[in-house]
């Protein structure tokens, strides 16, 4: 790893609605990601239903649930990118 490489990391997260959360990361983009089309396998069943999706927990780097499952940084960076019409850069 080279002294310009960017370690993106989750610095904020909040439960929108549906399968969507807001989140903004450590290069200062923000914006609101759907997770519905991501949440397939058996790790990611438990998060099928709704109430249990939205009681995820935010650590160091990203958010994940009780079940094990998580999203790595940089998939929800980049599918932000993608997916926020609104997505942001701050500073």
């Amino acid at each position: 790893m080279t002294r310009n490489t960017l370690l993106i990391k989750v610095e904020q997260a909040e439960y929108v609605s549906d399968y969507q959360i807001r989140l903004t990361f450590s290069d200062g983009l923000t914006g609101t990601v759907d997770l519905k089309d991501e949440i397939w396998g058996e790790v990611f069943e438990p998060l099928k239903d709704i109430n249990y999706f939205k009681n995820f927990t935010q650590d160091r780097w990203t958010i994940g649930w009780d079940c094990g499952a998580d999203f790595a940084p940089e998939f929800l960076h980049a599918l932000t990118k993608k997916q926020s019409k609104k997505a942001h850069t701050i500073g």
